[in-house]
């Protein structure tokens, strides 16, 4: 990716989304600090399903940062790693979301605290008051100034900023409990819902038919089922695995004018973000999106974004218009 260029920040008012609840609105009165106008991006005007339609058409793709982007100095689930992401030119960022024993939605992966911060203990048993003060670490192991985000604060910030935020839900909270709170945040353009299940992408749709989602998908049959379990195709996003690329449902998936994406992250030493970069040469990803992937999940987001310039041109042609 060539470096976008800032532009002043503009809150775009998109179609389908509510008022936000009081408390939402004061956390985006306190956004003013979390997104300053020199770190927003062109104002996004059109909605996520025109988004993606348009960047399938046009061959452009997206980048998404796995569990945020995480990068030295950064740790993963982090509101100043999305930031920091942000200000780099990454525009999708795969974040967790995990529940407090109160009942607050926040950003986390593992059941416990350990890995990714200086604490102990499972989130389940930890209240919010608690959770909040916890400093988190990045992949080296270091400890940061940071604590984990509200996940309200978090929407605040995707919906002013423009970025998209795809939210994987832990399993200390559900679909609902989430999808409630971007309905409170009026972020619905802002955001695609994981699933891993047929059913999970039938529960998604139920309770949100509007939201965007991805659901595994390589072809027209499976496209069908989804549907007849209420999905609406133009609201998916084709999850086609981490294993090995396969051409053949990129095609399919498209034909069928439904976006495919891949993932190339996984455990160090066996993702194909390694195996890619080991020549130092990142021409499989420009493959990918040649065979007409349009979302790449990746843990290594800021050297694929540097390399191609699908996502660049795609969000210059389809996002800012």
């Amino acid at each position: 990716m060539k470096r976008l260029l800032v532009a002043v920040l503009t809150l775009a008012l998109l179609s389908g989304c509510t008022e936000p609840e009081a408390e939402t609105a004061a956390a985006e009165t306190d956004a003013a600090a979390v997104v300053p106008a020199e770190e927003a991006a062109p104002a996004r005007a059109v909605a996520l399903p025109e988004l993606f339609d348009c960047l399938r058409k046009s061959g452009g793709a997206l980048v998404a940062a796995h569990r945020g982007g995480p990068v030295e100095g950064y740790p993963e689930n982090a509101l100043e790693t999305l930031k920091h992401g942000f200000n780099q030119g990454i525009r999708v960022f795969e974040i967790d979301v995990a529940m407090s024993r109160d009942g607050v939605l926040y950003l986390h992966h593992d059941d416990k605290f350990g890995r990714t911060s200086r604490a102990d203990g499972y989130v389940s048993d930890t209240d919010w008051a608690d959770a909040a003060r916890i400093f988190l670490r990045d992949n080296d192991g270091r400890t940061t100034e940071f604590h984990p985000p509200k996940l309200s604060e978090v929407l605040v910030w995707a919906k002013l900023s423009g970025a998209i935020v795809e939210l994987d839900r832990k399993k200390t909270t559900g679909f609902r409990n989430i999808l409630e709170e971007v309905k409170a945040a009026g972020a619905g353009q802002n955001v695609v819902m994981i699933t891993y299940k047929d059913e999970e992408a039938a529960e998604v749709a139920r309770l949100d038919p509007d939201i965007m989602m991805t659901a595994s998908a390589r072809g027209g049959r499976d496209i069908e089922s989804l549907e007849a379990l209420g999905v609406n195709r133009t609201r998916l996003v084709a999850w086609t695995g981490t294993d090995e690329p396969d051409p053949p449902a990129f095609e399919r998936l498209v034909k069928e004018g439904v976006e495919p994406a891949f993932g190339t992250l996984g455990r160090p030493g066996e993702r194909l973000d390694d195996q890619y970069w080991e020549d130092g040469d990142g021409s499989e990803y420009q493959r990918l999106v040649d065979d007409g992937v349009v979302l790449i999940a990746t843990d290594e987001p800021y050297r694929v974004a540097d390399w191609l310039d699908a996502d660049d041109s795609g969000w210059a042609a389809c996002a800012v218009r």
